[in-house]
């Protein structure tokens, strides 16, 4: 009986975390952006809210309204059938046809409040996310139209990936060609959610190839790291951007390929995944003063991002997720002092006890570096799809 016990103890201690992921899911940070968000005289969303949920700017970026747009269709798929949830992705997938896209179908980085275009379609991600919110939102309420949209914005983004931001590169040709990890990355997750639309044999196709460019190509066996830049044949670079770390990314990208392991059944897959997980994590984890950092440099030199320092939202919510998943998948007993470290940390320093939702950056010793919960950067996406995946997960394990 003893033995039994301690067994199942490490489950029930992480399970009983599920509630609480699911009550701030539904009962704080969705009601945030439902409340504060909604622009109701131009259509889509703010995004720029203040620590009380105000407007301070007005200026609407495509890849956090179709992060949006795609939130709320997934929990309305996933966690319940609420109309004003509903209604939101419809608000927002409205406003992004009207404007979002230039003639040639790429989408715009920034718009004005009433859609005008502000910045050139430059960033790729601006299509993954609209490819993943029209997908998302197409699960719920078929559309020929929102199937039109997620397919050809998915082939632009396929035909664009060896150079994503096209005309509007910056680099010298040929000097220092560099290859971005965060392409194949987001790659791993943009297959599966588009999965229903693209069918099970593209995507069966599709994915050996990502998973090749994320463990083979940017992890580096030498220093056991993923690297974020490399030269086109995987190459290391000594150089600022190949030398670069970004941890948050690295354990972000574990998640997604412990999810295709098990899609394809592959444990070997998962486990290497879990390695490289706590290789992240150990690297990352600032022993001084908690928290994982958002840059580092490979061979430890001083980094030219200032902001290499800095303890970030998505970084922290991402790396619980993965250790959820690395649990419920391995039964792994390292993931659970991680999980309660990084539990305490992240509720302790980024959820904001006052008003609502979470603060998104602050600085190496754990306060709060501006008062912001949305901007250019931080938007309705990674805390309520943490939130909803670590609910999901840890709930998952009695069974």
């Amino acid at each position: 009986m003893e033995l039994e016990t301690l067994k199942t103890a490490p489950v029930q201690s992480l399970q009983s975390y599920a509630g609480m992921y699911q009550d701030e899911l539904v009962n704080n940070i969705l009601p945030f952006w439902l409340h504060n968000s909604k622009d109701e005289q131009n259509g889509g969303f703010f995004t720029c809210l203040d620590r009380a949920g105000n407007v301070y700017d007005t200026d609407k970026f495509i890849w956090l309204q179709g992060r949006q747009v795609w939130c709320f269709s997934y929990m309305y798929q996933h966690v319940a059938p609420n109309q004003e949830w509903l209604n939101m992705a419809l608000h927002g997938a409205r406003f992004m046809q009207q404007h979002g896209r230039d003639d040639e179908g790429n989408w715009y980085f920034s718009l004005t409040a009433n859609g005008q275009p502000l910045v050139q379609p430059y960033n790729i991600f601006s299509d993954c996310f609209a490819t993943m919110a029209f997908a998302a939102l197409d699960r719920i309420q078929p559309s020929d139209e929102y199937k039109d949209i997620a397919l050809s914005t998915f082939e632009n983004i396929i035909a664009r990936k060896n150079n994503t931001k096209g005309k509007y590169n910056k680099a010298y040709p040929g000097t220092r060609p560099l290859k971005n990890f965060s392409l194949p990355m987001i790659l791993c997750n943009l297959s599966l959610e588009l999965e229903h639309l693209l069918g099970t044999e593209r995507v069966n196709s599709f994915v050996p190839e990502v998973i090749h460019e994320v463990m083979d190509v940017f992890y580096n066996r030498e220093w056991k790291v993923v690297l974020e830049n490399v030269q086109p044949d995987g190459s290391f670079s000594n150089s600022f951007e190949g030398r670069l770390l970004n941890p948050g990314h690295a354990i972000e990208a574990m998640w997604f390929i412990m999810d295709l392991g098990k899609r394809m059944k592959d444990e070997a897959l998962i486990q290497r995944a879990v390695t490289i997980l706590f290789d992240m994590l150990e690297l990352g984890w600032d022993k001084e003063h908690g928290g994982i950092f958002y840059f580092q440099d490979v061979k430890g030199y001083p980094m030219q991002q200032l902001e290499w320092d800095q303890k970030l939202w998505w970084v922290h919510v991402e790396a619980l997720v993965a250790l959820a998943k690395a649990y419920a998948f391995t039964g792994d007993a390292r993931c659970v002092p991680w999980f309660k470290k990084l539990h305490e940390y992240t509720w302790k320093h980024f959820k904001d006890k006052e008003q609502g939702e979470w603060f998104g950056y602050l600085n190496r010793q754990g306060q709060v570096l501006t008062p912001l919960k949305g901007g250019k950067w931080k938007g309705c996406f990674h805390i309520p799809r943490a939130l909803y995946q670590v609910a999901n997960t840890l709930s998952s394990l009695e069974s």
